[in-house]
């Protein structure tokens, strides 16, 4: 099989590192065993190639056999095309995985940026207006704590579905976002848990660190 390259930045902030988002390609590669390599993009300095593979100018963006695929999520359905370790062979379940898929981005991951954003900046009090947002996140949290129950998974088997949801909550946990939410938690620690996300999640922060100089 070609290789797959995954292109992220050359250096962020302390903040973020071990939460930029080629962290969930380099856990499917992981668990897949695809053979990749990554590339840097400046952080500081986004011209106009970097537009023209992302065009938002974010990272990361997935190249294979001479395609480009921009959104963490896109890259990912990508992905579980190449392996049945990150997606089910049968339609049925594929399509089970594709619908979560879309739940952690679009469902959780809209309710948890806005949130991480006022704690990230310390305005996280009602003057702020950041209340309407606790709830809006705590809204979500509540249906996604009854549905996972006892579940392993959020479908039958490990899939980019759980990478996703996993790297989402993995942002609310890190301000305590998780403290009445005790099936999202062990949901979240089990993905931790796989030895996949403990290398990809190590190479990344030495990425970054290398980038210190």
């Amino acid at each position: 099989m070609s290789e797959f390259i995954i292109t992220t930045y050359d250096w962020v902030p302390e903040l973020p590192r071990g939460y930029v988002r080629d962290l969930r390609l380099r856990w499917a590669m992981e668990e897949a065993q695809l053979p990749y390599r990554v590339e840097s993009t400046p952080f500081h300095d986004r011209g106009p190639e970097h537009f023209a593979k992302h065009p938002f100018g974010q990272i990361p963006w997935l190249t294979h056999n001479g395609q480009t695929i921009f959104e963490s999520g896109a890259a990912l359905l990508y992905l579980g095309e190449q392996s049945e370790h990150l997606m089910p062979s049968n339609q049925a379940d594929r399509f089970t995985v594709t619908q979560w898929v879309f739940g952690a981005l679009n469902s959780m991951e809209m309710a948890s940026v806005p949130w991480s954003l006022f704690k990230f900046s310390g305005t996280d009090n009602d003057q702020s207006g950041f209340g309407m947002f606790d709830n809006f996140l705590g809204n979500r949290l509540t249906h996604l704590e009854s549905f996972i129950g006892e579940k392993h998974w959020l479908t039958d088997q490990f899939s980019i579905a759980d990478i996703l949801m996993v790297d989402v909550l993995r942002l609310v946990d890190r301000f305590d976002g998780l403290n009445a939410y005790p099936n999202c938690r062990a949901l979240k620690e089990r993905g931790e848990a796989r030895p996949a996300f403990v290398k990809a999640h190590a190479d990344q922060l030495a990425h970054f660190q290398a980038a210190d100089g």
